[in-house]
């Protein structure tokens, strides 16, 4: 009943324009796959997936202008932008491709920059470009796959919730993916004053305001400024779950990678991250939201309902391998019910359980096989599809990697074998012995690409231990959050998770296409 509700809402909505693009994906036709990018997002919605909506009710005002950040130029800075503040102008409540006016006068169109009428044309087949590098929140890191765009208008709220729509508003004029560095290179940019520049990862976005851009030539972006916001005030933040657990520490993890503490919260609080106690976990926050102890993870993964007010689920390792006393036959089902209707899940060696003993085709995603750990080792990465190539080749830039391909691995565990390639991609694996520390799938399994909105990444690590083999271990429980987060600098694992955590936010491709960006939604 939850999917068939999940995938009528997507009907209701419009984003059946999603199958263009994927059967567009499937044959290889860019020109096709442009075409439904840019009927789709100029109706306020994506293209990028089409197995089925949200089913979160109503809509969450976006970021007002209190989001957009100023660069004056040519200043370079450590730390992001200071913010303006909100503009009376752009307090309207943004619904789809219309605003809604305060005082209940109705809808009216979205007001139009005139930025379009801005775009000159260059001797010589120039162009005007603005170019930069896209940092996690924490800046510590550089982001792959992110989405960078001049808007025409005012952005759209995203869909709260479990969702289907891969959502890029503001009509934009030029478009760009980061590559695997983080840097990106817009061209045909409008000239002149206040240009407003939009980076955005699935329901991770955040509006700049990059001053001025003069005409035909490189307009380069200050270094350490075009951060993901890790805040609400700064721009739009997934709403992330996170289940703690006795062998990881995943909330350290979303902490590290620089989401302010102010949006750690328990469900009735206003934070963008919620935290609850898994099987051995840390229990309880240690001063913010008045020492609060954490819902039991029973609550997060109960039933649909609760699981799909989450864009993403983390789950840390809880150190017993088959473990299901938390684990319903409801809850099993609620969570193959979640990923099928466009959830995104990480699970942390034995969180593999859910599929274990899932329902349908779950069980077999992998050979599941729990086998002596294999200690500290290199892992190589699967370079042979696009995705994997650019992980790579973003371990060396970002400083995660010392030869290119490999990547150092503490604590490796061996309980699964071999994925099933029907279902899933391998991402990182080693050879002495044979095992799979990192796999990837899209949702639901066995349908064809188009039909797929979800996503899962299982690791068989433990990714976020902080220094092990000491009492100076971010899976501490001796210690209530964020106490127990105790190490600052990401592990080469930690890197890998990172990367990964991004992927799944971001709009879900076949893992055999490399991913392009929406072409632009105004055409001069």
């Amino acid at each position: 009943m939850a999917i068939e509700r999940a995938r009528s809402r997507r009907i209701t909505t419009g984003s059946t324009f999603a199958w263009a693009l994927r059967d567009a994906w499937d044959t290889g036709d860019a020109r096709g796959t442009g075409v439904a990018w840019g009927i789709a997002v100029g109706l306020g919605l994506s293209a990028c997936s089409a197995g089925g909506s949200g089913t979160g009710a109503g809509t969450e005002p976006g970021p007002t202008q209190e989001g957009i950040i100023e660069v004056p130029g040519g200043s370079t800075r450590d730390a992001p932008p200071v913010l303006n503040q909100p503009s009376e102008a752009l307090e309207a409540d943004l619904i789809g491709d219309e605003m809604q006016m305060p005082g209940g006068t109705g809808p009216a169109p979205l007001q139009r920059r005139g930025l379009v009428d801005k775009v000159v044309s260059c001797e010589g087949g120039g162009s005007t470009r603005v170019s930069g590098t896209v940092y996690i929140p924490s800046g510590k890191l550089p982001l792959y796959n992110a989405t960078v765009y001049v808007p025409e208008t005012a952005l759209s709220p995203l869909t709260p919730g479990v969702s289907c729509n891969c959502e890029i508003t503001g009509e934009p004029i030029t478009t760009a993916l980061t590559d695997a560095s983080g840097r990106f290179v817009l061209e045909n940019v409008p000239v002149g004053e206040n240009i407003p520049l939009v980076v955005q990862v699935g329901d991770w976005r955040r509006e700049f305001n990059i001053g001025a851009v003069a005409g035909c030539q490189d307009n380069p972006v200050p270094d350490q400024t075009l951060r993901l916001p890790s805040r609400r005030s700064e721009g739009d933040i997934p709403r992330i779950a996170v289940a703690t657990g006795r062998a990881d520490a995943l909330e350290c993890l979303v902490r590290k990678l620089g989401v302010d503490e102010s949006e750690f919260s328990n469900e009735d609080g206003a934070g963008r991250i919620t935290l609850f106690a898994g099987k051995g976990g840390t229990q309880r926050y240690s001063t913010s939201n008045a020492r609060a102890a954490f819902a039991p993870a029973e609550e997060l993964w109960s039933d649909f309902e609760s699981l799909s007010r989450y864009d993403i689920v983390l789950m840390s390792c809880e150190a017993d391998a088959g473990y299901v006393g938390n684990k319903s036959e409801q809850a099993l089902e609620a969570m193959y019910d979640y990923l099928n209707a466009g959830g995104r899940v990480f699970g942390s060696h034995y969180q593999n359980v859910w599929f274990q003993q899932g329902p349908g085709a779950f069980p077999e995603l992998a050979e599941f096989e729990n086998q002596a750990d294999l200690g500290d080792v290199a892992g190589q990465v699967d370079t042979s599809f696009p995705k994997g190539l650019a992980l790579a080749q973003w371990l060396m830039s970002a400083g995660a990697s010392e030869q290119q391909g490999q990547v150092a691995i503490a604590g490796a565990q061996h309980s699964f074998l071999v994925e099933n390639p029907e279902y899933a991609q391998r991402w990182i694996s080693t050879t002495e012995p044979e095992s799979v520390q990192y796999i990837s799938a899209n949702t639901p399994l066995g349908v064809s690409d188009a039909e797929q909105c979800g996503r899962v990444v299982l690791s068989d690590i433990h990714v976020s231990e902080g220094r092990q083999g000491d009492d100076i271990s971010d899976a501490s429980t001796k210690y209530d959050f964020p106490n127990g987060c105790v190490t600052s600098d990401f592990t080469p694992q930690e890197a890998v998770l990172a990367f990964m955590l991004f992927d799944i936010s971001a709009c879900i491709v076949p893992d055999n296409v490399a991913p392009v960006a929406p072409p632009p939604v105004i055409l001069r």
